[in-house]
């Protein structure tokens, strides 16, 4: 096996930023990833390492694509909120305004707004999808247009981990005629030179590295908190013990797709070319760090770069300003907090250590966010998912030096 080695360039007032970097990758800890970050508009580093592979043959190159999960997300919602600057999608409108099919089983009251907050009570399928069905989107979005919701719409917050992107995406392409992927690809990657892709061909699955991800088993420690009655735990733990066992965590996360009789949850379909082909708005973005820091970073200094407009300010202000607070009965009760689809503060993760701060975290450790006050995009990739403790530990330790920095 070849050491791991570090690559790409970093400006000197950065330098502790890269040591840290360094240290995750030759220590082991990330077997893969990239870090860049923007300031003031420039890129001031964007540094890539490790092995994108999981034998550690092929080393992480710079334009190595990974899957970021639901960093996905923030891309979703700036698709949408285009068509709200445009005055084509009003978050106070109701769904069926756009998607009439969606007005029954209880759901006919719902709003825009409901998806973009995690409010919707849309947050899992009521019966799992068919078995490698990611490629099929009209099931999958006729599915959640016939089904109840699982809790009554805009009465709570619980996170739309899959979701999201299927509801959220069907209303752009109601109005727009586009696919979520499509429009993404058309209206703001190509327009702004991002190299982050919803839906990959190909070409972009030959550059793209593999997932190591942790089993669907939970660890000795989670099992000892499931065995042991309630009375002997603390309240906090007690909480996440009583999210475990709810009908609402395992809907968002569990219960999503069919399984063989026998079989636990696959954990490695991420890395399957179905995954990968299809589109997954919340879930299955692919991108680099450096793509991702510029976004955040045209986001973070106003929404235009040369001539070109992503969104103009006063929608970045309402879209990063909190239109809920949680608790998230998804999250473990936690207080997250999301504007219009950005996550403005984040437990356990970066998002929230500054006030301006606004982007989105993934399952498997990536970061991607924007500093309106430092006008910062921050963008970390990785391929290795670390328990929740140990989850966004670099991406944390990256962020604190940044604003010592700062």
């Amino acid at each position: 096996m070849t050491k791991p080695v570090v690559e790409g360039f970093c400006d000197s007032e950065f330098s502790e930023l890269e040591s840290i970097f360094a240290k995750a990758i030759q220590s082991g800890f990330d077997d893969g990833a990239g870090f860049a970050l923007e300031v003031d508009g420039k890129e001031v580093l964007n540094l890539w390492g490790g092995f994108s592979d999981k034998a550690h043959q092929k080393p992480w190159q710079q334009d190595t694509l990974v899957n970021v999960f639901s960093v996905t997300k923030a891309m979703t919602s700036t698709c949408a909120l285009q068509l709200i600057e445009s005055g084509k999608l009003n978050p106070n409108a109701l769904v069926a305004d756009y998607w009439p099919e969606y007005a029954c089983a209880g759901k006919e009251n719902t709003k825009v707004i409901d998806f973009l907050t995690h409010r919707a009570g849309m947050f899992g399928f009521q019966s799992p999808l068919p078995k490698d069905s990611w490629e099929n989107w009209d099931m999958i979005v006729d599915k959640l247009a016939r089904q109840e919701p699982i809790r009554e719409p805009g009465t709570t917050q619980g996170y739309h981990a899959v979701t999201f992107g299927y509801l959220v995406g069907e209303l752009v392409r109601r109005i727009d005629g586009r696919s979520l992927g499509t429009y993404f690809k058309e209206e703001i990657a190509e327009k702004f030179g991002i190299d982050f892709v919803i839906g990959m061909n190909e070409e972009d699955i030959s550059r793209c590295a593999d997932l190591l991800l942790l089993s669907g088993k939970p660890n000795l420690l989670i099992q000892m908190v499931l065995a042991l009655p309630n009375w002997l735990l603390p309240e906090q733990i007690k909480i996440v013990k009583q999210t475990l066992q709810s009908k609402e965590y395992a809907k968002a996360f569990l219960e999503i797709m069919e399984v063989d009789e026998n079989e636990t949850l696959p954990t490695d379909y991420p890395n399957s070319d179905s995954w990968r082909k299809a589109e997954i708005p919340a879930a299955n973005g692919h991108g680099t760090a450096s793509g991702i820091a510029k976004f955040f970073g045209i986001l973070a200094s106003g929404g235009s770069r040369n001539s070109q407009k992503m969104l103009n300010p006063d929608t970045i202000k309402d879209a990063t300003t909190p239109k809920t607070t949680g608790p998230d009965v998804v999250l473990f009760q936690a207080p997250y907090k999301f504007g219009l689809g950005y996550q403005v503060d984040a437990p356990f993760s970066p998002i929230g250590m500054k006030e301006g701060m606004f982007g989105h975290t993934g399952i498997a450790g990536a970061t991607g966010f924007a500093d309106l006050n430092h006008k910062v995009g921050f963008g970390f990739t990785n391929n290795r998912q670390h328990s929740l403790g140990k989850l966004y530990r670099t991406s944390n330790n990256l962020a604190k030096k940044l604003y010592e920095i700062l």
